[in-house]
């Protein structure tokens, strides 16, 4: 039955939800130990190497996708240090997650907004002694996409170095080869791009990431990438999964691969298109710069200094939809719209209408 108080999400994320999606999850549970979920979890396993990039296994954790962020740093740095590249609020808190976490912490730190450069990575590896780097691939709270390819290529440069990349607002929205951009944890969660409820992240990690885990006696159980390799295996999972969110996702990947892996990339780059002509058109400014802004979200900057937070609670009170007034340190000061899931041509003009109508009070 259709929810009639619904308010549309174009925040970023949570996303909004098909009812196709939400009924995936009314399917009648199964015992996660049977059969029946080792086909479910197997079947769904080629589909996501794809979308991964990769000929490694997939795993499937109940949790958010910080719970792989923190196992990565529990599983990958042992007595040496970790570099944590910061430009917003999420790779910010990576680095406060690091060293809650017992480790040498250090901070290549930017102005939020502004993109992690691979001169700046490569020269803070040189000072030697770094165990592993951990990048946020697209900064959610400042709409900046850090350039990855180029990243990766100076990490390569470091033996021994392994690369931790946090895609929960770019995967599925753009491609991110995996094995040949020779990436040792990528990681995602399922309520951005996928359009899935929170409380599922995936994760794939490297023979590199899995030989350097083993070595790591203080690792943990719930996020121990030696536990879900041994599982997975099995067509299992260390600990309880979270069938129905499985269920959702197997029905999520139907619609993607329906659609097609690049069809699906392309709409999200004319969408992005979209809020962006949008955005320069009514005379705003973006917090990005050019060449280093996300696909999936755009993050406009309050330049006309305009009352976000009365802007859109009249969108919210006229239409029934809302964005984002801004995360954090600059709340108020910026504004965030989704362009990701499932969103089409149609439903993104529309919003656009709408921000139109609602914007001067």
């Amino acid at each position: 039955m259709p929810i009639t108080d619904h308010v549309k999400l174009f925040i970023p994320g949570p996303i909004d939800v098909s009812e196709k999606t939400f009924r995936a999850f009314t399917r009648p549970m199964i015992g996660h130990r049977s059969g029946d979920f080792k086909k479910l979890y197997g079947g769904i396993q080629p589909r996501l190497k794809t979308l991964f990039g990769t000929t490694q296994p997939v795993f499937l954790s109940t949790s958010s996708a910080w719970g792989v962020m923190e196992g990565a740093i529990r599983n990958l740095v042992g007595s040496g240090k970790v570099l944590n590249c910061m430009c917003g609020a999420f790779s910010d808190k990576w680095f406060d997650v690091s060293k809650r976490c017992g480790k040498e912490a250090v901070a290549l730190q930017v102005e939020w907004g502004q993109p992690i450069l691979p001169e700046q990575v490569d020269a803070a590896l040189a000072a030697g002694g770094f165990d592993a780097v951990t990048l946020i691939h697209n900064e959610t709270s400042c709409g900046v996409r850090n350039p990855l390819k180029e990243i990766a290529a100076v990490v390569k440069k470091y033996p021994g170095v392994l690369l931790i990349v946090d895609t929960v607002s770019s995967f599925s929205t753009e491609a991110i080869p995996m094995d040949e951009l020779g990436l040792d944890v990528l990681l995602t969660g399922s309520q951005k791009a996928l359009a899935l409820p929170p409380g599922l992240a995936l994760f794939s990690a490297s023979e590199a990431a899995f030989e350097r885990a083993a070595t790591i006696k203080d690792r943990g159980y719930y996020f121990d990438f030696i536990e879900f390799k041994k599982n997975q295996e099995q067509d299992m999972t260390p600990s309880t999964p979270v069938i129905s969110h499985i269920y959702a996702l197997e029905s999520k990947l139907d619609d993607i691969f329906t659609e097609g892996v690049e069809a699906r990339y392309a709409r999200h780059a004319k969408l992005n298109g979209l809020v962006h002509d949008w955005v320069k058109s009514r005379g705003f400014e973006f917090f990005a710069p050019e060449g280093y802004r996300s696909l999936s979200l755009t993050c406009g900057k309050n330049n006309r200094e305009i009352d976000i937070a009365e802007w859109i609670k009249r969108l919210r009170e006229k239409y029934h939809c809302v964005i984002d007034g801004g995360y954090g340190k600059v709340k108020g000061k910026t504004f965030r719209i989704s362009n990701m899931g499932d969103e089409t041509e149609e439903t993104i003009t529309e919003l656009l209408g709408w921000l139109d109508d609602t914007l001067e009070a």
